[in-house]
């Protein structure tokens, strides 16, 4: 984990976005709108007597263009089986466009609300979508992609924040002690479920990537696929108490396994990857600090009340790492 740039967007000017659409041949109409996010930068951007398309600037020295392209490849093969995954564009025979030093794609604008997860039939609904997804992805593999391991997800983050002294003196001694005692517990997770196997995934299937219509469920943003255990698409779905967790993820498989056997010895690793999330995100934010859009946006990460939530976040997960999977058959 490195810290890139310091301000990777310094010319990612409206201008610059307006005229890197129109180089591809498209003609703009001038209005331009800004959503979240803040590993790429996406805008929404009006094409004249046609509907806005969503223009993703890729971030610099993030990936590489063999690794973006493999992105394009699946969510182009999803859509081409009808599974509805959002993917780019193709435009001028290319999905992957530069202009003036930005990588760019474009894709159609879909809109969507949240899923209502309290509803069984709304999770088996997206358990079906998701082994769809994971059927294809099982085909073959990322070459130029990252695998989720707890080596990138776990070690190179904790090492990165001490490295760069993003933890307070005071609490030094008890994060180092609960960061290291939380990898031994993802060890002895992955140990309980063995060697499984490693797919292409979304990665990052959170509800903020996951819109509902009146057709059902579709993701966006696949800018996180890399090649993991399938459970790694399903936990983020699952919230509340362990009872609540268990209903949920019941609900889940019973749709998913319509497409795809899940081997149950993955759901040893629910909360063990988990916590290589928290971990992860810690060390994300630290890394992307200089870019001024991280601490405009996150007010509150690196302050001593936020690494006491996090040491208090993995002593909890410890403890849920000892107490097994959440459901079996």
């Amino acid at each position: 984990m490195t810290t890139p740039s310091a301000t990777p967007y310094a010319d990612l000017t409206p201008d610059l976005i307006l005229d890197a659409v129109e180089s591809i041949g498209l003609l703009t109409d001038g209005h331009l709108l800004a959503l979240n996010s803040y590993e790429n930068r996406v805008y929404q951007v009006g094409i004249e007597d046609a509907g806005p398309v969503i223009a993703k600037f890729y971030r610099p020295n993030r990936w590489s263009d063999e690794a973006i392209l493999e992105e394009h490849s699946f969510t182009l093969a999803l859509a081409e089986l009808e599974i509805p995954a959002i993917p780019p564009s193709t435009i001028q025979g290319r999905t992957l466009h530069a202009h003036a030093g930005y990588r760019f794609s474009l894709t159609p604008r879909r809109g969507g609300r949240a899923p209502e997860l309290e509803d069984a039939n709304v999770l088996e609904w997206i358990g079906r979508f998701i082994g769809r997804i994971h059927s294809v992805g099982a085909v073959t593999p990322f070459q130029h992609r990252p695998t989720l391991d707890i080596q990138s997800f776990g070690v190179a983050p904790r090492d990165f924040l001490l490295a760069n002294d993003w933890i307070p003196a005071d609490l030094l001694p008890a994060y180092t002690s609960v960061v290291d005692q939380a990898l031994e517990g993802v060890r002895a997770c992955y140990a309980r479920a063995g060697d499984s196997e490693q797919i292409r995934l979304h990665g990052d299937c959170h509800l903020g990537n996951l819109f509902w219509t009146d057709a059902g469920p579709h993701f966006v943003d696949f800018d996180d696929a890399r090649m993991g255990p399938a459970i790694q698409d399903i936990w983020m779905l699952l919230s509340g108490e362990r009872q609540d967790m268990s209903r949920q993820l019941a609900d889940v498989l019973a749709g998913y396994e319509d497409f795809r056997e899940l081997d149950h010895r993955e759901l040893h690793l629910i909360e063990a990857l988990r916590t290589l999330r928290i971990i992860h995100h810690a060390g994300w934010l630290a890394s992307r600090w200089e870019d001024p859009a991280f601490p405009a946006a996150f007010t509150w990460f690196g302050t001593q009340h936020y690494w006491q939530s996090h040491i208090l976040q993995l002593r909890e997960q410890i403890a849920a790492m000892e107490e097994g999977p959440l459901w079996s058959a």
